[in-house]
């Protein structure tokens, strides 16, 4: 029997990738964006639901699916304030979750990143870490956390961390080899395999996956 996948952060980056490549996976029958806005280049195979993520729990039917992808996230500059950042990459991911759980989904990608930590001295590493943490007291069934560097594609908004590191690593790549591996950058779509890839293996419990395994996770979809 196929499978129906709900969506959250499909306007995003990687979100926007991940929709496209589930429209076209014949392992899924039905695709769902939960948005706040609607998807720019809509795909007729993508049903869409307009929801207002601070009230999450009046979607709690979306969540009657076999796998939520959560691909939510912003920045600082973005959001306005730290505080607004937690909603978005802290309290949205988690509420997410707990539905997912009450609805009884088997399975529940997230994107975190490289470097997360609820100890870190850095506030975006910890609140990601904290992400994880909040993500893995619930009890899912399947856990699936990914930890992606520096992400390449095409954005909706400039951030000229990720212009720099992707400059950097077409002009000089053997940079990111050896110990230094963990750090390269990679691409929004393989990113967006690899959570499919993750959810393919079928793995229970909490499965953490750094960056270094994205593309080999990715083959795996």
């Amino acid at each position: 029997m196929k499978k129906h996948a709900v969506v959250l952060g499909a306007t995003g980056m990687v979100g926007n990738q991940l929709v496209r490549q589930l429209a076209e996976d014949p392992q899924y029958g039905r695709v769902t964006a939960l948005v706040r806005r609607p998807l720019s280049t809509p795909h007729p195979e993508v049903g869409q639901v307009i929801a207002d993520l601070d009230r999450l729990e009046e979607y709690s039917q979306v969540f009657q699916a076999d796998v939520v992808y959560c691909c939510l996230g912003t920045t600082i500059k973005t959001a306005g304030s730290q505080q607004a950042f937690r909603r978005v990459d802290l309290d949205y991911p988690v509420a997410a979750a707990r539905l997912a759980k009450q609805s009884g989904v088997p399975a529940f990608a997230v994107i975190s990143s490289l470097g997360a930590d609820v100890k870190s001295p850095f506030f975006y590493s910890r609140v990601k870490g904290e992400m994880e943490h909040r993500l893995g007291e619930l009890g899912l069934p399947s856990l699936y956390i990914l930890r992606p560097s520096l992400l390449l594609g095409q954005r909706t908004e400039t951030r000229p961390g990720e212009q720099a590191a992707a400059a950097i690593s077409r002009v000089m790549p053997f940079l990111y080899s050896g110990p230094f591996r963990k750090y390269k950058p990679v691409e929004a779509d393989v990113v967006a395999a690899a959570m499919r890839g993750a959810v393919r293996q079928g793995e229970s419990g909490v499965r953490i996956y750094p960056s270094a395994e994205l593309p080999d996770l990715a083959a795996k979809a």
